[in-house]
């Protein structure tokens, strides 16, 4: 199906008119306006009367042809804000998402000053740099099998200044032997296979391995469950990000791998986001 023709974006239109009867919802309308041209959500509002120059209007008119044909509006921009901080987001890895804040929040919780963590599927290095970020005194590793998303984390820990560690690896498989941690966290891939989301909306640009394990979503969370004691300190947590209906399996994965205070959290949406468990006895 041929995504809608964007309405004719001319030189000398003002971006009053333009935001007056947008062909995308408003907020859009007005990140990609501002993106083309260059401008804060402020001067979008102080210069409202502005005129687009020739080039503004080409820009702006890829932009919406890109966006009504589903393309992210967060790869659009290259940027999408998460636990405050803004990253680069490309392609080559998930766009960040809010209700991942939680996996975040429970390692801070958790992680004693000068703990290791450790990320796994870092993807953008959202995970990684925001916990780098909010607690310079952690020492932070990220994993990831993909080369191209390892350049996105890197560039984006330095844009935060952020001390990781990043390591290309499937899964443990680059860490040293023996080498453990205090908290493990991952957001891996656990959407089944042929779900019928991974066909619609934003899903359908971003990278199919970071989405789906192509088998029944809970082989990559098996597979974490099953190294982590090998890569936990005594009292150390595993706790990791999974699917709507996936909190029970979880939950039974990691019991029966002896890791013990098994639980799950809810997002903000009352959904059960994140399970985890602990190395040793949870005192």
């Amino acid at each position: 199906m041929n995504s809608p023709a964007p309405p004719a974006i001319t030189a000398g239109m003002r971006i009053d008119a333009l935001l007056r009867q947008p062909p995308l919802a408003v907020l859009e309308m007005r990140l990609l306006l501002g993106h083309a041209l260059g401008l804060s959500r402020v001067q979008l509002i102080t210069q409202s009367e502005r005129t687009l120059t020739a080039a503004e209007a080409a820009a702006l008119s890829t932009l919406l042809q890109r966006r009504l044909a589903g393309e992210p509006v967060a790869y659009l921009l290259g940027t999408r804000e998460f636990f405050g901080l803004a990253f680069e987001v490309t392609p080559a890895v998930l766009i960040p998402r809010p209700e991942t804040e939680l996996l975040v929040e429970l390692a801070l919780q958790r992680a004693t000053h000068g703990a290791r963590v450790l990320d796994m599927g870092t993807g953008s290095g959202a995970i990684a740099v925001a916990l780098a970020q909010a607690r310079p005194d952690l020492h932070v590793s990220a994993l990831d099998a993909s080369a191209a998303a390892l350049a996105v984390a890197r560039r984006n820990a330095a844009r935060h200044q952020a001390g990781v560690r990043f390591l290309q690896s499937d899964w443990y498989g680059a860490l040293a032997h023996g080498e453990r941690f205090d908290v493990i966290v991952a957001n891996p891939p656990y959407i089944v296979a042929g779900d019928a989301h991974l066909a619609q909306g934003d899903l359908r640009f971003e990278p199919i391995d970071a989405l789906t394990d192509h088998a029944d979503g809970l082989s990559a969370l098996s597979t974490i469950i099953g190294g982590a004691g090998a890569h936990l300190h005594s009292g150390g947590w595993l706790l990791m990000e999974h699917g709507y209906d996936q909190a029970p399996a979880v939950r039974a994965r990691i019991a029966a791998a002896g890791l013990t205070a098994v639980q799950s959290w809810r997002d903000l949406a009352g959904i059960e986001r994140v399970s985890g468990g602990l190395r040793g006895v949870a005192e």
